[in-house]
């Protein structure tokens, strides 16, 4: 994975974590019935799980691509590439 790929994972549980918190600092201030509160806060957990989740699977991926060459950086000029000499 690239550290590009690896910055859109972590971006991603960023938000997704900050949206659901959101919500749910918003909504325990509402005058909603419990059943609606239940099933949110029930939403935003797995939520929030699944955004806790990507965020260490792109910070994993940011740290052993830092430690990796560039991806994009080839390892052979190009004529060597695809032909042998026999």
């Amino acid at each position: 994975m690239t550290r590009r790929q690896s910055n859109l994972l972590i971006a991603a549980a960023v938000w997704t974590i900050y949206v659901w918190i959101s919500f749910v600092v918003i909504q325990t201030r509402q005058n909603t019935s419990v059943g609606f509160k239940v099933v949110h806060g029930v939403l935003a957990l797995i939520s929030i799980c699944f955004g806790i989740a990507i965020g260490v699977m792109g910070w994993r991926a940011r740290r052993s691509a830092a430690g990796a060459p560039a991806v994009d950086a080839p390892s052979a000029p190009a004529e060597a590439v695809g032909s042998r000499r026999v």
